[in-house]
Order: structure tokens, then sequence, then C-alpha cells
């Protein structure tokens, strides 16, 4: 678990389309996603891949992404 005193910007659109259509990510896995990051305050790419829902190499690449978009 993954807790944070700080709020976590909520996922971009932009994001939930990478990590389904690039990552192959099914929309429950996503939604289970969103869900525990709301309650965590934790980033959502970092609890999908606590959850064991990213590879460490799929969650490099959701980071590598990131870096793209700025």
């Amino acid at each position: 678990m993954v807790i944070s005193s700080h709020a976590q910007p909520i996922a971009s659109p932009k994001l939930l389309k990478f990590l389904q259509q690039k990552l192959g990510l099914s929309e429950k896995a996503i939604n289970l996603g969103l869900r525990q990051s709301e309650m965590e305050q934790a980033p959502l790419p970092v609890v999908l891949w606590t959850f064991g829902l990213l590879s460490l190499s799929q969650y490099q690449q959701v980071l590598d992404w990131e870096a793209e978009q700025d």
C-alpha cells in the first residue's frame, strides 16, 4: 500500500488511453487502479505496478511516456 499525504493529480484521459491501447490494460484493471489511487492518494502508475497490473518494464514505459508529454 502506498499512502501519500499530498493530493495526487487525477489521471489524464491521455494516460488512460495509453494504458488501455498501448499496454493492453483492461477497463476493469484501470478502474480498480483509479479507485485505489484515489483512496491512497498515490499516482495511478505506482498503484497499478503495486497491484501487479503493470510489469516493471511497462511501468518504465509509462514513465517514459509521461516524460515525453511534458
